[in-house]
């Protein structure tokens, strides 16, 4: 891989220097055989909030977007250390208006791991 950093193909050279500059985070499913394979959990994930976006024709400012995709992964990873993400936004929301610091997500409910 790294005699590929000199190759005369361009793209050729530009993969291999982002492989080998990330190659750590690449092959850490190697070494930590708990992580999936595959993102396809994730992706399966948001395949609705995709749908959601296309047919509402998304979000109208980039303020919109960010908001909309911070929203996702708050509620997604709730759902996901199975917690209410209602019950979290809420606490969040109390949060903000008392003057009080963000709570952190809550973490995964006893006995899922």
């Amino acid at each position: 891989m790294e005699s590929l950093r000199e190759a005369t193909h361009k793209k050729t050279r530009e993969l291999a220097g982002e492989m080998l500059n990330d190659w750590d985070a690449i092959f850490q499913v190697v070494a930590s055989y708990h992580l999936p394979l595959t993102n396809n959990e994730a992706e399966r994930a948001l395949r609705h909030w995709v749908i959601l976006r296309r047919i509402s024709y998304g979000t109208r400012t980039e303020q919109g977007s960010r908001v909309f995709a911070i929203l996702i992964s708050v509620i997604e990873t709730c759902r996901k250390r199975q917690q209410s993400p209602w019950l979290y936004l809420a606490l969040v929301i109390d949060h903000q208006w008392t003057g009080r610091p963000i709570p952190k997500l809550p973490p995964v409910a006893w006995g899922t791991e």
